[in-house]
């Protein structure tokens, strides 16, 4: 484990807020000296009924596990349950405070998604009281870019083991910027008169930050058969559409205040045509996709996503985004199988790699 203590973060960030000013390769000496540090999130998530809704609706997810009770009952939940990707949520919110109090230095409109590795210990539902580790996995540089990897390990108030996710981010420090681009993000980023003074009901750090990382253990639940299935049996496609209201109907359930998602001027700033559609929304679309062929959410114990290139979403039109799949490979002996997921628009491959690993019946 790195050397960095909690003194010398907060030493760091007082700094900071003192005007110090740090050079790209500061901030990215101080990046990778974290690599390893640990802490918790230091106050729960709790999932709420409608909550979950939400973000199914967000993701466009109309399995009835997120919905409906009695049919959630039927496949074996005691309750609803998040859509695969709902943990964005949370995830928003710990990485919220990775990059404004630890790993300091970086415009949060300038850090791109480029990866997502979720792997499900047991499913996210109502009632679930979630509290947050979070570590800084990797760091390196490439192409004038600082490339990190962040961990989460998720547990539920029972002390089980919920979700271990990975992401990866491609980021810039923060330099002087135009004037203009700072006038224009002035005008768009969102407004808060008064942070509210949150209640710390969680206090690490804790001993499990040396234990190895959660076993996966999966489990059926009320997936299609094995049996009925081949390799290279091909899933029956969808195409998903997307509006800017679709994007800022997102951006407000996840809580995530970028606004390349809703701000063309400031999207071109970065690069991009035109407002783009949050990555885990399309990863989210994209969960539902292979939900509805396996039969139950439950049953994905492993969903990973390589974004390689953005979904546009222009003001007054929209996008669509058709998903393929097919079964690339099954193992009899364990009854569990690998979905392959190609999503364009257009001709534009969105994803270079997405896979699902299911546990079916």
């Amino acid at each position: 484990m790195t050397q960095t203590t909690e003194a010398e973060i907060q030493e760091r960030i007082n700094g900071l807020k003192n005007g110090e000013k740090l050079t790209p390769e500061e901030i990215a000496e101080h990046t990778k000296a974290l690599v390893g540090f640990k802490y918790t999130v230091d106050d729960y998530y709790e999932v709420g009924r409608e909550e979950v809704r939400k973000h199914a609706r967000a993701v466009q997810d109309d399995h009835p596990v997120h919905w409906n009770e009695a049919a959630a009952a039927e496949m074996g939940h005691d309750t609803l349950i998040g859509a695969p990707t709902f943990v964005s949520v949370l995830g928003i919110i710990a990485q919220r405070r990775l990059f404004e109090d630890v790993v300091t230095g970086y415009d949060l409109w300038q850090i791109m998604q480029t990866d997502q590795r979720l792997v499900f210990h047991r499913p996210i539902k109502v009632g679930d009281r979630l509290i947050c580790d979070v570590s800084l996995d990797s760091f390196r540089q490439m192409a004038g870019t600082d490339v990190m990897v962040t961990k989460n390990i998720i547990w539920n108030q029972h002390d089980e083991p919920v979700m271990t996710t990975w992401t990866s981010l491609v980021a810039r420090p923060a330099v002087e910027a135009d004037p203009a681009v700072l006038d224009e993000l002035e005008h768009v980023m969102m407004k808060v008169d008064r942070e509210p003074d949150l209640p710390h009901t969680v206090h690490g750090p804790f001993a499990r930050y040396d234990d190895p990382d959660p076993v996966v253990d999966p489990k059926p639940y009320s997936a299609i058969n094995f049996d009925d299935l081949t390799v290279g049996q091909e899933l029956p496609p969808v195409t998903k559409t997307l509006t800017r209201g679709n994007l800022v109907n997102y951006a407000g359930v996840a809580g995530d205040p970028n606004p390349i998602h809703f701000s063309d001027e400031v999207a071109r700033v970065i690069g991009m045509e035109t407002a783009v559609a949050h990555g885990m929304q399309t990863m989210g679309l994209g969960a539902s996709f292979i939900s509805s062929f396996v039969g139950d959410p439950a049953a994905i114990f492993e969903y990973n996503v390589r974004f390689t290139s953005p979904v546009y979403v222009p003001p007054d039109s929209y996008a669509q985004v058709d998903f393929t799949g097919k079964i690339k490979s099954l193992d009899p002996e364990t009854r569990r199988g690998v979905i392959a997921m190609v999503a364009k628009q257009g001709d534009r491959k969105i994803f270079g790699r997405a896979l699902a690993h299911v546990q079916f019946n």
